[in-house]
């Protein structure tokens, strides 16, 4: 439920109110307006809670919160939240451009990936040192050594590096190399490892499930609000569907549905969702139209010798092209790249 003080409601009154719901099992979310100050109460509703609260001195109304994603819900922001990672801002005006290697393969193609991205205006590198792979034979990633890797490759660009953790075990390691942790669509339901990344400040990027729902996605994203972390973009990557053309269907209607339910910031890996290179750009300029904050795009300097995802990958000039078309097709929906 959200408590609305008063606007003339002192510090003291405010600070009762929030004694008050600690006392009654409940978690505080504090928001100060210019007029208002908010109190979100989370937790399980307590029987009475409400005549309690509007009994208190100083607030002016409770109103339930409805959704069952009560951080991650615009009931309770109603305004966009801004995510930043490094100076790069999710969420804001300018769309965010992530691209790099399904996996860290190595020196030289780390840092030849790293210098593309860089040098065509993208803002973030992405890139696996550890890997889920559906066969334990696929190559599984370099792990520590990936990682130091994308340290290195963010000390010669300059660009926040982004990788995805997969055991609770690892976030403390993986979040000592990178700017921003990567929860994949296998692990979107992993309730202990969303724990613990949001025990971390590092800024997360949590990945829709390849079957889940858009409330199932937002209650995961608020496991990680929940423990306190408030830096969370979400990454539509396409669902899985009995359409068997592509790796998923990219689920594009996703994106304006979730800016309407929460405040979080929504970016788009068409790369994913297509599993075919070709369809890539078309895909990313549709997203940037339906409204994303930004993408997240496979690029390797030599797809046909990548070790994971080469079919979906872009080479440096269909990368380079890309960029280019998204300008203006940014510019024209009032965003601009990043």
């Amino acid at each position: 439920m959200i408590v609305v003080m008063e606007p003339k409601a002192d510090e003291a009154k405010i600070q009762a109110v929030i004694a008050r719901l600690q006392e009654l099992g409940l978690g505080v979310h504090l928001s100060r307006g210019v007029e208002r100050t908010i109190i979100g109460a989370i937790g399980e509703k307590k029987d009475n809670a409400i005549e309690i609260l509007e009994a208190m001195d100083g607030v002016e109304k409770v109103v339930p919160i409805l959704a069952p994603f009560k951080l991650a819900g615009r009931e309770l922001q109603e305004t966009p939240s801004v995510v930043e990672v490094d100076g790069v801002r999710f969420g804001d005006r300018e769309v965010v451009l992530i691209a790099g290697p399904c996996a860290v393969e190595g020196e030289a193609q780390l840092f030849e990936t790293a210098e593309l991205v860089k040098a065509a205006g993208g803002s973030m590198l992405r890139g696996g040192a550890f890997k889920p792979r559906t066969s334990p034979y696929a190559f599984q990633g370099l792990g520590r050594e990936g990682l130091k890797l994308l340290a290195e490759a963010r000390r010669r660009t300059g660009l926040p590096v982004v990788s995805e953790v997969l055991d609770p075990k690892d976030v403390e390691l993986v979040a000592e190399y990178v700017d921003m942790l990567q929860i994949g669509a296998r692990n979107m339901q992993n309730f202990s490892l969303l724990r613990e990344v949001g025990k971390t400040r590092r800024p997360v990027l949590l990945k829709r499930g390849i079957s889940a729902t858009v409330e199932e996605w937002l209650l995961a994203a608020e496991y990680v609000l929940r423990e306190g972390n408030r830096a969370v973009v979400l990454c539509e990557r396409g669902i899985r569907t009995y359409e068997p053309a592509t790796r998923n269907t990219l689920d594009l209607s996703a994106i304006p549905l979730v800016k309407h339910l929460s405040h979080l910031p929504v970016i788009v890996d068409p790369s994913h969702a297509a599993g075919k290179w070709r369809l890539v750009p078309a895909l990313a300029k549709a997203a940037v139209a339906a409204g994303a904050d930004g993408l997240m795009i496979e690029v390797h300097p030599h797809p046909d010798h990548a070790l994971s995802d080469g079919p979906q990958s872009l080479n440096p000039a269909n990368f380079r092209r890309l960029v280019e078309e998204l300008r203006p097709l940014a510019q024209a929906v009032g965003r601009a790249l990043a």
